[in-house]
């Protein structure tokens, strides 16, 4: 049985020439899962925004989606404005919900979009417009489906957005592994923050993570979310960090079974990646969605259940 997997990028973004994003990673890990015979692809539903606005203020999502945001509110998104951007940024929010319901459903679920937590409650950040993951939290708040939840974050960069968003929450733990130096310049309070020094490597970020894992899993969440940027790695060029591609591997696989001995739905989002070339950040998403697969199969989760 094949795994279904949620992809918005038949959403383009119109982007000047020399834009830093990379818009291609997105097709091109759907085609590279699509060779593996694992996975089906499903097109992201569009948000509705009354779920947007269960984390975000009404008047930043109403002003985004008619296109009245202001310029210097649009510099630090890192976008500029258009229909396509407003329908990917849908699509994208409307995959992390559908992967939390496939989650609830056979254990897991994943976007190849999303992990965009460099949004806040009233703006956006870092090529960031809303903050899906704080969305589906709320999503699952709202409708009386969960009481814990947990968000580990291991892209490079500090999840500033979903901090601040859960802030006052002590209901939602925000985990945070990310390079001390890199942006955002003004960090927020994750509940557990690790800033890693420049040049770390796979060991002594593995170890960071074996510290994290045990205080996520005694928090008894009842979903966790997976943020799993992959711009840790050497070749990155925005990250600072010495990750491997093995090293990457095995970071998920600890995430994975973590998330299998609690029983807790587990939510894949992508996250960022900007190496070069390209196809290196690309190899390393596929590789997550991977190993999840591989952790969460029909025969682990039974012994684990039982």
């Amino acid at each position: 049985m094949r795994k279904r997997l949620y992809y918005c990028d038949h959403y383009t973004i119109p982007l000047p020439t020399g834009h830093r994003f990379p818009t291609a990673k997105y097709r091109r890990l759907r085609d590279i899962l699509a060779t593996d015979c694992a996975f089906e692809f499903e097109n992201s539903p569009l948000a509705s925004q009354s779920d947007i606005e269960l984390a975000h203020d009404p008047e930043y999502v109403r002003r985004f989606l008619d296109g009245s945001l202001t310029p210097v509110v649009l510099r630090r998104i890192g976008f500029p404005w258009s229909e396509g951007l407003v329908k990917r940024t849908l699509a994208s929010v409307g995959g992390t919900l559908s992967a939390t319901e496939e989650a609830f459903r056979t254990g897991w679920g994943g976007n190849l979009a999303g992990g965009t937590h460099h949004a806040f409650r009233n703006e956006g950040s870092g090529y960031c417009v809303f903050n899906d993951l704080a969305i589906a939290v709320r999503v699952l708040q709202a409708a009386g489906k969960i009481y814990r939840a947990a968000i580990i974050d291991l892209d490079v960069h500090q999840g500033d957005g979903t901090a601040e968003i859960f802030g006052d929450d002590p209901h939602v733990l925000t985990i945070s592994l990310h390079c001390r130096s890199n942006f955002p310049f003004r960090k927020q309070r994750s509940q557990i923050d690790v800033e890693l020094a420049d040049g770390t490597g796979d060991e002594e970020y593995l170890q960071a993570l074996d510290q994290v894992l045990p205080r996520m899993l005694a928090f008894d969440p009842q979903v966790i979310f997976y943020q799993s940027g992959v711009d840790g790695l050497k070749s990155d060029t925005l990250g600072k960090l010495a990750l491997t591609e093995a090293g990457l591997r095995e970071r998920d696989h600890r995430v994975a079974a973590a998330a299998l001995a609690q029983q807790s739905p587990l939510i894949v989002t992508l996250g960022g990646g900007y190496s070069e070339p390209m196809e290196l950040t690309a190899q390393a998403h596929a590789n997550t969605y991977r190993i999840v697969a591989g952790t969460f199969t029909p025969q682990t989760m039974d012994h684990e259940l039982h």
